[in-house]
């Protein structure tokens, strides 16, 4: 592969024609030399003819052609009679690599993990479809700087979406498009901090993610305890707040949906202290065994914010997300989201747009479904064969479920312990103990585990190698041995010996 001579390049060279007369060619010898081994000037470039150089760096041409012909000599160019002068390939030197920090579990054979979806279901030829549709139907204005709540037609689309599958309460012109639930909840704190609150409420276990996102906005997190409801009320009226993120539909990660009392007293709190509640329509869109709940904004618009993304329905990576802002906070919202990024790319909003109304998401999501039904079933009998005793909750919806393994398993080993043998066999887990600031000593194992990304054949060699990483590091065999019993990779439904238990306010 060759590179052409860019239009500036010759501004590498600059420098060594202002030495004096007679160093003049020793220096743009050292110069181009230099550029060649730095690799500035990439192996197969070419370069312009000595008449253009020289035209360029207002030197004589016999100073250019000495210059080539010295580094042809040397090794650095090649020339080729009548097809011009080429840096050459003589010279090796370590490309710099760039560092992917991606979050990743290098080493992993199963990865449990939660909060990822199945990448391979993304639907990369709808997806393409909508894109080169809604590149030849865009107009040349919308390639300009767009309006800060992002495209019109897909605020519409989203307002009519979001009000026929999660019942919220939807006008367009509130509709403002994010890079994810992670940057609403940095526009909301920036918000909220100009109001004079230096702290925001947020449940415990839950997500770890909003305080690092406050805190870059300068405000506290408070973590709230849950009961089977919800957010237990006497800690939330004791906690002084004005402001708390909820995860009503789905909590994470207990999995729980929060009771209709729950829900209405929760909007009773924010009236009375004149706040907000944010709500994070956490796995809104997966439900398997109970039938959707409405989003809590739907039931007073004016004291819920609300928030989602595709980053679970279709892809993380798209950076795509919105939230619905009550009208009292809607002008200083889209201003903060001016001023930081000027809006969201106009191409991956039209495609987006044209993926809802046309129909491709709703099927997408009907395909997502059935395929993290299965391995949800898949886990469940997985845990019930090779983990017998477990107790399975929060699996009614999400990508995700609550197993809490019974001591005995553990072979009297804490939490971090059974982690690291399992770990040791190759599989990444992660303990419940991450996401609270509750400790409990009953000696059982409480793990959060992810299982839309897997296959079902890889959860069942999962749990086999955790069961089997615990056998053998407490019999001292070695937990890295990764050894496991025969037996069928798992399957579909509940087997026996998994004590399902029902997730509060279904």
């Amino acid at each position: 592969m060759t590179e052409e001579w860019g239009g500036g390049a010759w501004e590498l060279l600059v420098p060594a024609v202002a030495a004096p007369p007679r160093r003049r060619g020793r220096t743009l010898q050292a110069a181009l030399r230099e550029a060649v081994r730095s690799g500035r000037l990439a192996a197969g470039t070419r370069l312009p003819s000595s008449r253009e150089l020289a035209a360029d760096l207002g030197v004589s041409r016999g100073l250019v052609t000495e210059a080539y012909e010295q580094l042809t000599a040397e090794g650095y160019l090649r020339s080729d009679r009548g097809s011009g002068t080429w840096v050459g390939d003589a010279v090796r030197r370590a490309a710099p690599a760039a560092r992917d920090l991606a979050p990743g579990t290098a080493g992993a054979r199963v990865d449990f993990r939660p909060g990822t979806p199945d990448l391979s279901l993304f639907p990369r030829a709808a997806w393409g479809a909508a894109q080169k549709a809604a590149l030849s139907r865009l107009p040349h204005r919308a390639l300009g700087y767009p309006d800060p709540r992002g495209l019109p037609e897909l605020r519409t689309a989203l307002a009519a979406l979001l009000a026929r599958r999660r019942g919220v309460v939807a006008d367009p012109e509130r509709v403002v498009v994010c890079s994810g639930v992670s940057q609403a909840m940095t526009l909301l704190a920036f918000v909220l901090g100009a109001r004079g609150l230096d702290a925001l409420g947020a449940e415990d276990p839950g997500s770890p993610e909003p305080a690092a996102l406050f805190a870059s906005a300068g405000l506290r997190t408070v973590p709230l305890p849950l009961d089977a409801e919800g957010l237990e009320p006497a800690a939330l009226a004791a906690s002084g707040l004005r402001a708390v993120v909820t995860t009503p539909a789905h909590q994470f990660p207990s999995g729980i949906g929060y009771s209709a009392r729950r829900r209405a007293g929760l909007l009773d709190w924010a009236r009375t202290v004149d706040g907000y509640l944010v709500e994070d329509d956490y796995d809104g869109d997966f439900r398997y065994d109970r039938a959707p709940v409405g989003a809590l904004q739907g039931l007073d618009p004016e004291r819920v914010v609300y928030t989602g993304s595709v980053s679970k329905s279709l892809a993380p990576g798209l950076r795509l997300g919105w939230m619905l802002v009550p009208e009292s906070l809607a002008a200083e919202v889209v201003e903060r989201k001016r001023t930081m990024d000027l809006g969201n790319p106009s191409l991956d909003q039209a495609a987006l747009a044209h993926f809802v109304t046309s129909g491709g998401y709703d099927r997408h999501l009907r395909r997502c479904r059935r395929a993290y039904r299965e391995r949800r079933d898949a886990l469940i009998a997985a845990l019930a064969e090779h983990l017998p005793g477990t107790e399975v909750s929060g699996i009614a919806a999400g990508l995700h479920v609550i197993a809490r393994v019974p001591g005995r398993h553990a072979r009297g080993a804490p939490e971090a312990v059974f982690v690291e043998r399992a770990a040791a066999a190759g599989v990444a887990l992660r303990p419940l103990g991450e996401y609270t600031s509750a400790r409990r000593d009953d000696g059982d194992v409480r793990l959060v585990l992810g299982y839309a990304h897997l296959s079902p054949g890889d959860i069942g060699r999962g749990v086999r190698l955790m069961a089997a990483a615990q056998r053998d590091g407490a019999a001292g065999t070695g937990a890295g041995s990764g050894r496991a019993p025969a037996g069928p990779a798992g399957g579909s439904g509940c087997s026996r010996g998994v004590r399902p238990r029902a997730a509060g306010g279904r």
